[in-house]
């Protein structure tokens, strides 16, 4: 594609995509779908142009309007994602001199919010859990996030797999905590690989797999995925329980569960159990209650741990939000733990970084159900044989009660865990 052609359609990208009114991952899948003449190529560019203006987004706006020409067009130059010779080529002259001028700010010369990139109401709350960590946190958000895979244990062994994909010209390396893991640099096209196809592999953040360890599901047990979605964690549990036993995968969306179905089938699990519920008290979960070994709930949450693979997240959540998040979390919670028998295991999660939605859940729930003793994560993964197991967790009376994980530190995405067991 001509050099201008492809800027002109960045700027359209970024147009649609600012307005906020779907999530950036949408917009750009519906872009492709609408222009299937695209290469992979011009796709890659596409894509980490909106996202690098998503993640970059106040600076960008602070320098946008000493330029010229339509905001989206200066955005996106700004953004563009390939060599600046190239981009140049699609320049006027006037705009050439604009993005030299740029290019020559200094980071240290800039004000510190257009140095983070955050909105203004997230800043305090990272600022006070990470102190000197924050700078480092801003640093991780601002880059795009590996591929990780996990391979499935009801099949396959991750040294075969990653030879496999070796083979294939990928360079996989063994994620340092998920026994389960492999990363990748970038983002190949997997969907062809035979490794893919048969099931041998799913795309899961490493973060994602410790929250499926973490659960720790048996042989021949009945667990509930609670807030299945699309059954990355699902598909893990079931290779985990060895494909014995009943696990149901509820989720108050069909439209996610559908998504599960292709990767079920590939995945070789005949013990998931998918089912759409209209809400937390649905008859299906009162008809389970006290039958039930284990549950894992990975709730409803901001999606802030996320920001690295979703910037506009931190651009769509706002605080209001995040309190009726913290209601629903709540209550899905006490609804989850109805389920469980004596000496079952329930598992809280969620893919966010601010406290409300992670330990202030946690303690809430620990002071109004004093029938579920918490157990403190760092036992758990040091028993499960997981590296560094005490890295991973933070907080509590041990100081290793819930896992807390975050970009800078653990090169996963932002998760929490809690864990309890009835007695």
């Amino acid at each position: 594609m001509h050099p201008k052609a492809l800027l002109d359609a960045c700027a359209e990208l970024v147009k649609l995509t600012l307005q906020f009114d779907h999530p950036a991952d949408a917009v750009v899948s519906r872009y492709f779908r609408d222009h299937r003449s695209l290469g992979p190529r011009e796709r890659a560019t596409l894509a980490e142009t909106v996202y690098a203006v998503l993640r970059r987004k106040l600076l960008f706006d602070h320098m946008a309007p000493s330029g010229s020409g339509p905001r989206e067009r200066r955005l996106a130059i700004l953004g563009f994602h390939g060599p600046r010779d190239f981009l140049k080529s699609a320049l006027t002259d006037q705009e050439k001199t604009w993005l030299d001028q740029c290019d020559a700010i200094r980071p240290a010369d800039l004000l510190e919010r257009h140095r983070h990139n955050l909105p203004e109401w997230l800043v305090q709350p990272l600022k006070d859990q990470l102190g000197d960590g924050f700078w480092p946190l801003v640093d991780a958000l601002s880059q795009s996030a590996p591929l990780d895979l996990r391979v499935n244990a009801l099949a396959d062994k991750r040294p075969d797999v990653q030879k496999e994909l070796a083979q294939a010209g990928l360079a996989a390396a063994p994620t340092p905590y998920s026994p389960w893991g492999l990363r990748i640099e970038g983002k190949p096209a997997l969907g062809k690989l035979d490794a893919f196809t048969r099931g041998a592999i799913e795309v899961q953040d490493e973060g994602s797999q410790l929250l499926a360890l973490l659960l720790d599901a048996k042989r021949g047990e009945m667990v509930v995925d609670f807030c299945a979605g699309a059954g990355g964690k699902t598909l893990a549990i079931g290779a985990c329980m060895r494909n014995t036993g009943r696990l149901y995968a509820f989720d108050t969306s069909a439209h996610r569960l559908d998504a599960l179905k292709p990767r079920l089938a590939r995945s070789g699990l005949s013990n998931v159990h998918p089912a759409a519920i209209a809400h937390e008290r649905d008859d299906r979960i009162k008809r389970l209650a006290g039958k039930i070994d284990r549950v894992l709930v990975d709730a409803p949450c901001s999606g802030l741990g996320t920001l690295r693979r979703n910037p506009d997240l931190k651009w769509r959540q706002s605080p209001q939000a995040v309190e009726e998040l913290v209601a629903k979390q709540t209550a899905i919670l006490q609804s989850a733990a109805r389920l469980l028998k004596p000496g079952g295991r329930l598992v809280y999660a969620t893919c966010s970084v601010l406290p409300q939605e992670n330990e202030a859940i946690a303690q809430a729930f620990s002071a109004a159900n004093r029938e579920f003793s918490p157990l403190a994560v760092g036992e758990i993964l040091s028993n499960l044989k997981v590296e560094a197991a005490a890295s991973l967790c933070s907080g509590g009376t041990s100081g290793a009660d819930y896992l807390r994980l975050w970009p800078h530190q653990h090169a996963t995405d932002g998760f929490f865990a809690a864990v309890w067991v009835k007695t």
